[in-house]
C-alpha cells in the first residue's frame, strides 16, 4: 500500500486523555446487566473492576450501531434519559463507557435498497437531529480531534459511517457533497464498481477520491479481490467495520487469516463484532475472535464493533452497550496488557482516523477534486 501515514505526526491522545469525564450516573444499570460478571463474578471482580478503570481512561470506540435506522420507527424517544425500545441510549453508554460510536447509514432489504442516496441522505438528516436533541449527552465528531474533545467535555462522539457505496450512485460529486455533510465512512460493496472480481477503474478512482476527501473504506462483507485491491489502492489504512477470524467461524464477512495478515501488514482495522453469527453465542467465543485476530494482524489492527440495533443476536452477556467493562474483564483474565487494551478500545480508531485526516491535507494540497464518472470507464475492465 502507497501510504502517507508513514510521515503523520504520533498519536499521543490516548496517553493524554483525563480520568473518566463522564462516570455512570448513580445506580445506572443497561438492560442486559445484572449483579454477576461474564462467569459468574460478581460486581467485586478484581478484573472487572480493572476494566471499568481502565476505560475510564480508554474508552470503547464502537464501529458500527443502527441506531438512525431503529429511531425511524419511534415517535418519541429520550436517548439522555433512558430509551428501553432500542438497545443504545445515554446512561448505558456511559455505564460501558463508550466514548465514539460509529452510526450505519446501510438500509435494510426491501422498498428503500432502490433509493439508496435519498434513503442515507434521510438517515443522515435524521442523525443530525438526533445529536441536535440531545446535546447534553451526544456530539458530532466529524474529525479525530473533535472526538477527543467530545470526550473531553463528556459527550459521546457519534461518527456518521458506514454508508452504502450504493448511496454514491456512480457519482464522486455524491460522495462530496455526502462528506460535506458529515460522512466518514464508506462500505465498499454493493455496487458495481466495488463488487465482483474486484475494483473496477472507476471504483479505484473512488478510492483515490475518498482518500482526498478523508473518507475511510469499509471493506467489511467485500470479496478477497476487492480487499486487496483496496490496500494496494488506499493511500490510508481502511476499516472492517464489522469481521470476525473466519478461522474461528466460517461467514461472508469474517476475515481469512491471509486476509488479516494483509490487513495488519497495511496497518488497517478489523473490528470484530458482537453478534452471534459471527462471532458466536458466548463472550468466550468474541473474546477468541479477539484474540485471534491480535495474534494474526497484530495488536494495531483489532477494534470492537457492538452491531447494536442492527437486528442481530448478541452473545449472552453482552445484550447492550453497557455491557463493554465485561468483555474487558474477560480479556484481562486472558492476559491482554493494558496498552494492548488501550489501543483495541480507543488509540486504533484514532490512529486511523488521525491518518485519514493527514492523508487527505496532504492530497488536497496537490490533487484536485477527480471528474471521474462510471461512463468514462468499462464497469469491469481491469
Amino acid at each position: 500500500m502507497a501510504d502517507l501515514h508513514d510521515d503523520a505526526p504520533t498519536t499521543t491522545e490516548v496517553a493524554e486523555l483525563p480520568d473518566d469525564p463522564f462516570p455512570a450516573e448513580p445506580g445506572a444499570r443497561g438492560a442486559g446487566d445484572g449483579a454477576e460478571g461474564l462467569d459468574g463474578r460478581d460486581d467485586g471482580d478484581e478484573e472487572l473492576g480493572h476494566a471499568r478503570a481502565l476505560l475510564a481512561r480508554h474508552p470503547v470506540a464502537d464501529g458500527y450501531s443502527g441506531l438512525p435506522w431503529a429511531l425511524r420507527h419511534l415517535d418519541r424517544y429520550d436517548l439522555e434519559a433512558g430509551e428501553t425500545a432500542v438497545d443504545t441510549d445515554v446512561p448505558r453508554l456511559r455505564e460501558g463507557r463508550v466514548g465514539a460510536l460509529f452510526w450505519s447509514l446501510h438500509q435494510p432489504e426491501g422498498p428503500a435498497a432502490g433509493r439508496a442516496v435519498a434513503t442515507v441522505l434521510d438517515q443522515l438528516d435524521l442523525a443530525r437531529a438526533v445529536i441536535g436533541s440531545h446535546p447534553d449527552g451526544l456530539r458530532p465528531g466529524t474529525t479525530a480531534g473533535q472526538i477527543i474533545d467530545a470526550r473531553n467535555c463528556g459527550r459521546v462522539a457519534v461518527v456518521l459511517g458506514p454508508a452504502p457505496a450504493a448511496a454514491l450512485d456512480g457519482s464522486l460529486g455524491v460522495l462530496r457533497c455526502l462528506r460535506a455533510l458529515g460522512l466518514r465512512v464508506l462500505t465498499l460493496t454493493g455496487a458495481a464498481w466495488a463488487d465482483g472480481p474486484g475494483l473496477s477503474r472507476f471504483g479505484e478512482e473512488v478510492v483515490r477520491e475518498m482518500n482526498r476527501l478523508g473518507v475511510v473504506a469499509d471493506l467489511s462483507g467485500a470479496g478477497e479481490a476487492t480487499v486487496l485491491q483496496t490496500l494496494a489502492v488506499s493511500r490510508t489504512p481502511v476499516l472492517c467495520t464489522r469481521s470476525g477470524a473466519a478461522a474461528l467461524r466460517p461467514h461472508p464477512a469474517n476475515l481469512s487469516d491471509a486476509l488479516l495478515a494483509g490487513l495488519g501488514e497495511a496497518r488497517g482495522l478489523c473490528m470484530v463484532p458482537l453478534t452471534a453469527e459471527q462471532t458466536g453465542p458466548a463472550v468466550a467465543d468474541v473474546a477468541d475472535h479477539l484474540g485471534h485476530v491480535r495474534s494474526v494482524a497484530g495488536p494495531e489492527c483489532v477494534g470492537l464493533s457492538g452491531t447494536y440495533d442492527s437486528g442481530v443476536t448478541h452473545p449472552r452477556g453482552l445484550a447492550d452497550a453497557s455491557r463493554y467493562p465485561h468483555l474487558v474483564a474477560e480479556l484481562l483474565r486472558r492476559g491482554w496488557s493494558d496498552s494492548e487494551l488501550s489501543l483495541l478500545t480507543w488509540g486504533n480508531v484514532q490512529r486511523v482516523l488521525r491518518s485519514a485526516d493527514f492523508a487527505a491535507k496532504a492530497a488536497q494540497d496537490r490533487r484536485e477534486p477527480s471528474t471521474a464518472r462510471t461512463t468514462e470507464f468499462d464497469a469491469r475492465s481491469r
